[in-house]
């Protein structure tokens, strides 16, 4: 039984698919506010809908991640891109920072950011981890028990402290003990530090993150791009000053669409936190009243081979392209690293990283020490997926880029305002009702709101 409830057709009532102009025809909001200026009564002739993005191609469950996806995947209730996309993050940290690969000057290992955005409880986020743990569990038992925090992402200075360096302390050295004249100064050990630098921050309620990070002389987003790009961590406030280097870090993170809508900041955006994120999609996959029934005798198998595959990982140094997968990458390079205008190319603009590090996993995962095609492949399907994700994580009222509809404007005007003027004014409440359209949606008539 599928419990997935598939987004009604919605239409504008009194409309004919002959009467309605496809939104993307219109290439100014004026043009569109003008043609259902001309066209509309009390009804807006639009279609709502929601992209919800298709899943993603058979090539991204290449190898044995996708043998490990298959095999849960019967016995969970949760997305197989969910558990598919955790496990990726997983792996690329238990291998640390050995396995890498080189963009110019730059090294890029293979620590994942991710954020599975879905419906609160219903979007069996949390499931999905409980998952891929249990493969952890019994594939690194020491990492899964040392290297996993669980919440706690609360500012820049707690994230260093995870993964700390050595802390030493300058002290005076005097010829007779405290109370002789100093002699010098030496360097005292106060802190071990950290020696196992990865940590993978699993943050079931990335809201409360967004929140702590907007927050003025708040440090941890500075710290999380410095973790994302390098793994070296600096801290130079006066009250709690620390440093780590090599850090390897990576994040799980679950929120709602209406929380990253309205935590996530312009700063966030602009400064590059948002693009170093993979934004997924993901929503409960089937009803199961009496849970799975996924036994550790068939588990067993797989988990031998991903400990395998963590230990060949961890002596590989860099990782480079064989020709073929060379002729597919500057094939799709140009699109990969072109700028794309809006919020939605803001949060994903560093396709080209993102790409190579998850080709990078699954190279390894499939013991090689090279990226051949089908894992480049494997990879680009991965980045489609969170692509085609964007549209319904970023679009408002059926427009991308928080550019308000057809019906919006339609409000706005009754309302006697300009909406080329104006787009950000909000009328009160009542009259925001009263603006609405009314659609018929599976048979019954109501008013929809923005």
């Amino acid at each position: 039984m599928d419990c997935r409830m598939d987004a009604p057709t919605i239409k504008a009532a009194g409309t004919s698919n002959a009467e309605k102009r496809p939104l993307s025809s219109f290439t100014t909001m004026s043009e569109e506010y003008a043609y259902y200026r001309e066209h509309d009564g009390d009804d807006v002739p639009i279609e709502i809908a929601d992209p919800w993005p298709a899943p993603p191609d058979e090539a991204a469950f290449y190898g044995l991640a996708g043998e490990i996806v298959r095999i849960i995947e019967p016995h969970s209730e949760a997305d197989p891109v969910a558990v598919l996309l955790q496990l990726l993050v997983a792996f690329g940290n238990t291998i640390g920072q050995t396995a890498y690969f080189r963009a110019e000057a730059d090294r890029h290992h293979g620590n994942l950011f991710l954020n599975l955005v879905g419906e609160t409880s219903k979007g069996r986020k949390g499931s999905s981890w409980g998952q891929v743990g249990r493969v952890f569990a019994a594939a690194d038992p020491t990492w899964h028990q040392e290297r996993l925090m669980h919440g706690g992402l609360a500012s820049g200075e707690g994230l260093i402290w995870a993964v700390r360096d050595p802390i030493y302390k300058r002290e005076p050295r005097r010829e007779d003990g405290r109370r002789g004249p100093v002699t010098g100064y030496e360097e005292v050990l106060t802190d071990p530090g950290v020696d196992d630098k990865r940590l993978l921050a699993l943050e079931s309620e990335f809201s409360s993150v967004l929140k702590v990070a907007a927050r003025q002389q708040n440090t941890l987003s500075a710290a999380l791009r410095q973790a994302w790009d390098s793994g070296n961590l600096d801290n130079r406030t006066k009250n709690s000053p620390g440093k780590a280097t090599g850090a390897h870090i990576s994040i799980v993170g679950h929120v709602t669409r209406d929380e990253l809508r309205r935590l996530l900041t312009e700063t966030d955006i602009a400064n590059g936190l948002a693009n170093r994120f993979l934004w997924i999609c993901v929503r409960r996959s089937k009803c199961l009243p009496e849970g799975g029934n996924l036994t550790d005798e068939a588990l067993t198998p797989l988990c031998n081979r991903l400990a395998d595959r963590i230990a060949f990982a961890r002596e590989v140094g860099e990782v480079r392209r064989d020709e073929a997968a060379r002729a597919i990458w500057r094939k799709v390079y140009p699109s990969l690293s072109e700028g794309k205008a809006g919020l939605m190319g803001a949060t994903t603009s560093r396709g080209e990283a993102q790409v190579m590090r998850l080709a990078v996993l699954y190279a390894l995962l499939d013991r090689s020490p090279v990226i051949e095609p089908a894992h480049l492949q494997a990879a680009l399907a991965v980045w489609e997926h969170a692509e085609a994700s964007a549209p319904h994580l970023w679009e408002q009222d059926g427009r991308p880029d928080g550019r308000r509809s057809a019906a919006g404007a339609a409000g706005r005007w009754r309302a006697g305002q300009d909406p080329q003027r104006d787009t950000r004014a909000f009328q009160p409440a009542q009259e925001r009702r009263r603006a609405w359209p009314r659609f018929e949606c599976a048979g019954r008539s109501r008013s929809c709101s923005p």
